[in-house]
């Protein structure tokens, strides 16, 4: 599936030589009966309408236009699978939280699909750093937990808040998710647009591939 961590390798240069392998788009899936085959192994990212999902994932590939970025919330509904080679998948789940009848078809599709994905390794729930866990947000970690499925927590537009704000907030989301049964501890902080936290997203996920 990936190529075997060279001798004396940290976690980070494996991680960045993970990523900079040629990504492309395979395909989008409107509900559960489109999905592929659950084979090789995937990780799935998730979180509110405009938490910046699509702009995290062109700037872990570094390749701009791999997902679409749009300005208007909701606009992506299909569940989105990215490759690198053969037998990886990054999965671009579409936003929740920016109206009523959305979020509920939202939680159906994210229902059919952990059901029918034992491949699935992590879900990567992105959090905007500015305003820490909403109730939505809370909602779909209940989910997770009920599923059995690990996740983790990935702040996202981190060079917004003041640093005070944003330490507060890391420490807020660390303590909410402390006993949670699926939960991985450990919260990280990104952006996009700075660059901050990529090397740490792109050595969990290549972890995940091995």
């Amino acid at each position: 599936m990936t190529d075997a961590p060279d001798s004396g390798e940290t976690d980070i240069e494996a991680g960045r030589r993970f990523f900079a392998r040629p990504w492309r788009f395979v395909m989008g899936a409107p509900d559960a009966d489109a999905l592929p085959p659950a084979t090789g192994t995937e990780i799935a990212f998730a979180g509110r309408s405009n938490v910046g999902k699509s702009s995290l994932i062109n700037a872990l590939t570094g390749q701009r236009g791999l997902a679409r970025v749009s300005g208007t919330p909701g606009r992506t509904r299909e569940l989105n699978f990215f490759a690198c080679g053969e037998g990886f998948f990054l999965v671009d789940l579409p936003g929740y939280g920016y109206a009523r009848g959305r979020n509920e078809a939202w939680i159906g599709l994210m229902l059919g699909y952990l059901r029918g994905r034992p491949n699935l390794r992590r879900v990567f729930l992105l959090i905007d750093a500015r305003h820490g866990l909403k109730a939505n947000d809370t909602a779909i970690l209940d989910l997770l937990d009920r599923a059995a499925v690990s996740y983790q927590i990935v702040l996202t537009k981190a060079d917004k808040p003041k640093p005070g704000d944003l330490a507060a907030v890391t420490a807020a989301v660390t303590a909410a998710i402390a006993r949670r049964p699926a939960a991985h501890p450990a919260v990280l902080v990104t952006s996009a647009e700075t660059g901050t936290g990529l090397s740490e997203l792109r050595a969990a996920i290549a972890q995940l591939a091995v």
